[in-house]
């Protein structure tokens, strides 16, 4: 695989730092760090971008690659695609083996929670998988991961797009909190309506 190792040179030959690159490029930094180690490949908008930046013809940014990077983007997509139905059916089943060991089954509350909590944790890794490709492909928005799936090129040029990069970190936390404040909730009803 040649194509890292020419977006490394050109890169360092254009006096750019990663994140600089990834700022011209509208990536991440990781992305841009993926792509030079062979860890992904860029889309293909991206490497048209590339290409207009480092005034260098696709052809000589990829050199063979293109079948490589197919295959990995095909296959990086129906993994996604898998991950994300089996993660999802896996979860579902956790929460329904929880209500149905206390309503029907007989097993009590808490083998039911511990039995229910068991399997639904095991469809929320597959989910951090997808969550991991996406982040390996730099997908944001639900624009960009359908058309990654769909193998078409991914407009990151976009006012949704941009405004998803910023503050991603600060995105980040205030769901996490504002999911806590759910389970929170949802614990306290359950202990009252169960307890």
């Amino acid at each position: 695989m040649e194509l890292g190792k020419h977006i490394r040179e050109y890169r360092t030959a254009c006096g750019l730092s990663q994140e600089d690159l990834a700022e011209r490029i509208y990536v991440s930094r990781q992305t841009v760090s993926n792509w030079e180690n062979d860890k992904t490949y860029p889309d293909v908008e991206s490497l048209l971008l590339l290409s207009v930046l480092f005034d260098k013809t696709v052809d000589e940014l990829i050199k063979g690659d293109v079948e490589a990077m197919k295959e990995i983007i095909e296959n990086d997509a129906k993994k996604m695609q898998m991950l994300a139905l089996a993660g999802m059916v896996v979860a579902i089943t956790g929460a329904v083996a929880v209500v149905c060991g206390i309503s029907f089954w007989d097993w009590g509350i808490v083998p039911s929670c511990i039995i229910g909590l068991l399997v639904w944790g095991i469809g929320m890794f597959m989910a951090l998988k997808v969550e991991r490709l996406k982040k390996e492909h730099d997908l944001v928005t639900y624009r960009e991961l359908v058309a990654f799936t769909r193998g078409e090129p991914i407009d990151r040029d976009n006012p949704k797009s941009r405004r998803a990069r910023k503050h991603r970190f600060l995105k980040g936390a205030a769901l996490v909190l504002l999911s806590a404040c759910v389970g929170a909730v949802a614990g306290y009803v359950g202990f009252m309506l169960f307890g």
